[in-house]
């Protein structure tokens, strides 16, 4: 069951490790195939009780509220990619020696014999948007192309699907690059690395090596990124094919093999005749979108990986021109009395609350949340020249609060105590009262959301209701 060419499903035994988004696609794939499969999900409520209901109907055995224990005659376990892997039914899986997969893998081992190569794209942050500005270059070279894995369109769909592509744009997490141990792309790209989820892997040692398996068998290039040497690490010690190259992108001037900034133009010395000498233009810096400096360095590993399949230099500019942003990504809502307002509200994490901040010159900044174990000081310390004023909300606010008084203790806060749906309207109020004309109020909360929204979506969209709520009282 562990080779590569598990090409008899019929009758295996196979059981999938939690409900939802990757879990029931999985389990429906692998019963269409002929497998015999049993689901097991920790949860029993209402919403569990109708996926199951829905997976019975086609004949599929679903064990609700007893995620913990390895169904008899288990073959191979699909796990969904949250999974962590101290769970007793992974314990219990090792010591039967049972194989366990992620929806990752199983996308990998579907795959058909002219299956589309994948571009591979992970980090801590910026990876949806390279994934997609990536998808958009391709596109601008006319091949057929999706932006696909942790994001838009579910893998085993895109292997599966009637759909044939020439490349794959592939968005993969720690978690799920855990659970594909044979996955080998044709080139990838890591970010950067920062400590997060910290308490699924165990260690930013085990983060780091979860993160380096993207780079395993890669057949033409690694992309990694000059300022962040975790990146370069991994590089070195990833087991590639024979003539792949290690491809770096730089926000300064690039050297041979890399791709970096020239006078506002993003220029290519990697994937050039005599790279020694030579360098391609690929774009300006105005043509991307926002020009902040971490979406340059996410335009410039786009730029790499589409290079390292052939792409044309004038397809990256296309692209690059072509890309729009998701919401919530450094997101421009509004001047209101010459202060802009901007919504970032998916930095969740220290790490992307930093590149946000790194952006602006004078700042306001609306932070706080749920600190998932996150410490303030650095991003405090190396942000603090920025800030005008601060404004708190959220359960650890507390946490951010001590590093200012710590790193920026001449630095105005606001102490927002409390959660009602109303209070990020009396945090963007309070943030009107401490901006000056030329400001820049910035919702960058360096926290999850759940504390008090949904989701970081929604807490964006209430920031800039709050915004526009604010413009026109103005």
């Amino acid at each position: 069951m562990g080779s590569q060419e598990v090409t008899d499903w019929q009758g295996k035994h196979v059981t999938v490790a939690g409900l939802g988004v990757s879990g029931i696609p999985a389990a429906k794939v692998l019963h269409g195939l002929g497998a015999v499969v049993t689901v097991v999900n920790d949860g029993d409520d209402e919403r569990s009780r109708a996926q199951a209901a829905e997976l019975e109907a086609l004949g599929i055995t679903v064990r609700l509220g007893d995620g913990a224990t390895l169904p008899e005659g288990t073959e191979l376990i699909v796990t969904a990619p949250g999974w962590k892997p101290d769970k007793p039914l992974f314990a219990a899986a090792a010591a039967a020696d049972v194989p366990v997969w992620g929806d990752v893998e199983l996308a990998w081992r579907l795959r058909g014999p002219d299956a589309a190569p994948w571009l591979a794209v992970t980090g801590t942050n910026g990876k949806t948007t390279t994934v997609q500005m990536l998808a958009s270059i391709l596109t601008a070279a006319g091949l057929r192309t999706a932006a696909v894995g942790n994001i838009g369109v579910s893998l085993l769909d895109a292997v599966l699907g009637e759909e044939r592509y020439d490349v794959l744009a592939v968005e993969l997490s720690s978690y799920q690059l855990h659970w594909a141990p044979s996955l080998r792309a044709h080139s990838a790209a890591v970010l950067n690395l920062a400590p997060d989820h910290l308490d699924w892997h165990g260690s930013m040692e085990a983060y780091a090596a979860d993160k380096g398996r993207i780079y395993e068998g890669n057949r033409v290039a690694c992309v990694y990124n000059l300022a962040d040497k975790a990146t370069e690490d991994l590089v070195r010690e990833a087991d590639v094919e024979e003539g792949c190259r290690a491809v770096g992108f730089t926000l300064g001037t690039p050297g041979p093999s890399q791709l970096g900034v020239v006078e506002g133009i993003l220029v290519d010395r990697a994937f050039v005749e005599n790279r020694e000498k030579n360098a391609q233009e690929l774009a300006e810096v105005s043509d991307v979108n926002p020009p902040a400096p971490h979406n340059i360095a996410n335009a410039l590993a786009a730029a790499a990986l589409a290079r390292a399949f052939g792409v044309p230099a004038a397809a990256v500019r296309d692209g690059l021109r072509a890309f729009t942003p998701d919401a919530h990504r450094i997101a421009h809502v509004a001047d209101v009395d010459g202060v802009a307002y901007v919504d970032d509200s998916k930095a969740t994490n220290t790490h992307a609350a930093e590149a946000s901040l790194a952006a602006y010159e004078s700042i306001v900044w609306i932070a706080g949340g749920l600190a998932k174990g996150a410490a303030f000081d650095e991003l405090v310390a190396k942000s603090a020249k920025r800030l005008r004023g601060v404004v708190l909300i959220g359960a650890d606010r507390a946490l951010i609060r001590e590093a200012l008084v710590r790193h920026a203790p001449e630095v105005p806060v606001v102490d927002l105590d409390r959660t009602d749906t109303g209070a990020m309207l009396a945090a963007v109020r309070e943030a009107r009262g401490l901006a000056r004309e030329g400001d820049t109020v910035l919702l960058a909360p360096a926290c999850a959301s759940m504390d008090m929204f949904a989701n970081y979506n929604k807490r964006g969209d209430a920031f800039a209701e709050a915004v526009r709520e604010l413009g026109a009282s103005a």
